[in-house]
């Protein structure tokens, strides 16, 4: 719908005119932050050598830090969402951030996956983000530890690269906001993790997890409606 018909349609219904300015607004802000997100990221990922797949959009500024030797991929048609007018649910405490730390560092971001204010870090090894995964806001998704766990005079400089582990999150996985996915985990496909929780063990397909740290609740029946 264009803004003449929705007006003439606001008329016929007789709105008022702060519900038409507030339709309005709204409507530009979100194809306003679209174009120019995305027109941010496009030419911040040529420059990088990151490729970005057809149809893919960002609203607001997305950060991507790869380091010589790592990889990021962005598939086609996925939605980063790093503005506060366009989230849904929450106000986002930070932009989506790909950061990949040296040689065969990679983040891989599947076909139509959506990520909101998610930062997502691969240090030496993998994370993989599967097709139609969506991302609520405020999680973080790493495969380390950053610092050894012993002894612990040493834990400031050394970096522990041998505990590093990837991540994978199965297609059309869905992770609640402010979620914590820490190294080694497999989130299979089409699992739910629950707002909040910390997930440190792999999560088994079309399966509902949550807590901290996260733990099976129950099977998802598709029977019962729930996907």
């Amino acid at each position: 719908m264009n803004v003449s018909d929705f007006i003439h349609k606001a008329m016929r219904r007789r709105l008022s005119a702060g519900n038409i300015i507030n339709w309005l607004c709204l409507e530009g802000m979100r194809v306003f932050g679209k174009a120019w997100g995305t027109a941010r990221l496009r030419c911040k990922a040529a420059l990088f050598g990151v490729p970005v797949g057809r149809g893919t959009r960002a609203h607001g500024p997305v950060a991507l830090m790869r380091w010589p030797g790592g990889q990021i991929r962005i598939g086609e048609r996925v939605i980063l969402i790093s503005s506060w007018r366009r989230a849904t649910a929450a106000t986002l405490a930070a932009p989506v951030r790909l950061r990949v730390f040296g040689d065969g560092a990679v983040i891989d971001v599947g076909d139509g996956a959506e990520l909101s204010g998610t930062s997502v870090t691969a240090r030496s090894t993998r994370v993989t983000i599967g097709r139609g995964v969506m991302i609520a806001p405020n999680c973080v998704i790493t495969d380390s530890d950053f610092h050894a766990l012993w002894p612990p005079e040493a834990r400031r400089g050394s970096p522990g690269y041998e505990r590093d582990a990837p991540v994978t999150v199965g297609d059309y996985a869905w992770i609640g906001m402010n979620c914590l996915v820490l190294k080694g985990v497999n989130i299979g496909e089409g699992a739910v993790v629950g707002a909040g929780s910390v997930v440190t063990r792999n999560v088994p397909p079309r399966c509902l997890a949550a807590g901290v740290p996260a733990r099976v609740v129950r099977q998802l029946n598709p029977e019962e409606g729930e996907t």
